[in-house]
């Protein structure tokens, strides 16, 4: 502190006194400035709780033949959901046939600071279209039934990583210590409604106008149809192209001018749009989608390009 002053009085040309006045001054304007910033975010009240709470379905919003969006009213329109980025809400209804509860964990699509509701977007799974799987998704059908106005059960935050803004994040995993992690260049790869969580990094990322986190992702999906949020991830990338890096894969190409990849995610295919393993671990990959894909697919592929166990994270 008393080589800043020396500086302010040498370069302004006043008394010490004075320098001390206006350094001090100074430090306290920034102290000020960053709690303005703080409670300008936080001035909402916050409408997740630790206990499971009610909240109305508001609107639902067909976004293939199989995906919905669910958007939930929050207690006023001044509340916000107040999740950390990185975390999950736990979603929780009773079964009538059995009495049990039954409970699913899900990443908001919308902002964490958007005022009065609080958007999922979810894969139905129908009984009877998958033979491993004759009864479906309990949850997400459940979801598919409710009608405006029914209520589903809520509680959170659930999750392993607190994204903390400007590439820095903590993991904290079972039976392991907390680690901080520093990201530059993340690579993200997600598989049907995996894009969740990277599309809440995205909007904290891009919200913040200083932070400077570059983004890649790897979007996979069976059909073209099956892309979700599309229109969102594409505007991000034309409005962000020095920033954001957006490339797919579909089982099956559409027609013959597909300009992007064709089958399973692959070494190749993370070599060609995902950042390269930097030597202080500031490269992080990210994903979520089915365990499959991560297990057989993504993690042998990161694992041949050199990539260890603290620079991925599987949400």
């Amino acid at each position: 502190m008393s080589a800043i002053i020396d500086l302010v009085e040498s370069t302004l040309g006043v008394s010490n006194d004075m320098a001390m006045i206006m350094v001090g001054t100074t430090v306290v304007a920034i102290v000020v400035a960053g709690f303005l910033v703080s409670s300008s975010q936080n001035k909402h009240p916050i409408a997740m709780t630790a206990d499971f709470t009610e909240f109305p379905l508001i609107q639902r919003e067909e976004l293939s033949h199989d995906t919905r969006k669910f958007t939930f009213g929050l207690p006023s329109e001044q509340h916000v959901l107040g999740l950390p980025i990185g975390q999950h809400m736990t979603l929780k209804f009773i079964d009538p046939k059995d009495g049990k509860g039954v409970q699913r964990s899900y990443t908001p699509v919308s902002r964490q600071y958007e005022k009065g509701s609080v958007s999922f977007v979810i894969k139905v799974y129908k009984a009877g279209v998958h033979p491993k799987f004759p009864e479906g998704g309990k949850m997400s059908q459940h979801l598919d039934s409710l009608s405006i106005g029914d209520t589903i059960l809520m509680k959170g935050p659930k999750g392993h990583m607190d994204w903390k803004g400007y590439g820095n994040f903590t993991v904290k995993q079972m039976r392991k210590p907390l680690e901080t992690r520093k990201a530059t260049h993340i690579g993200m790869i997600a598989g049907g409604t995996g894009i969740t969580p990277m599309l809440q990094i995205l909007h904290a990322i891009f919200e913040r106008p200083n932070d400077k986190t570059v983004v890649s992702l790897i979007y996979a999906n069976q059909t073209e149809d099956d892309i979700l949020v599309r229109e969102e991830l594409e505007n991000l990338a034309k409005e962000y192209p020095n920033q954001f890096k957006l490339h797919y894969t579909v089982d099956k190409a559409p027609s013959d001018d597909w300009k992007y990849s064709v089958g399973f995610v692959t070494k190749d295919m993370i070599d060609a749009h995902l950042p390269k393993k930097q030597s202080n671990g500031h490269t992080q990959i990210y994903m979520c989608g089915p365990p499959p894909m991560i297990k057989f697919a993504c993690l042998p592929a990161l694992q041949e390009l050199g990539f260890v166990e603290n620079e991925w994270f599987v949400f």
